[in-house]
């Protein structure tokens, strides 16, 4: 039964790992402002239209 237990352990670090990833990615995506999330999509979009598609 040792082996649960390491398999249990791995699976924990594993979900506290990809919450902290979630989280970091969150508060960097809550720092922009309005202004420049809106310069940011106008950007993408304009780079969409103009690569050639496959």
């Amino acid at each position: 039964m040792r082996w649960w237990k390491i398999v249990g352990l791995a699976g924990l670090a594993g979900v506290a790992a990809t919450g902290a990833a979630i989280a970091r990615a969150e508060r960097k995506r809550r720092a922009y402002t309005p202004d420049e999330i809106r310069t940011r999509l106008h950007t993408r979009a304009a780079e969409a239209t103009e690569a050639p598609m496959h």
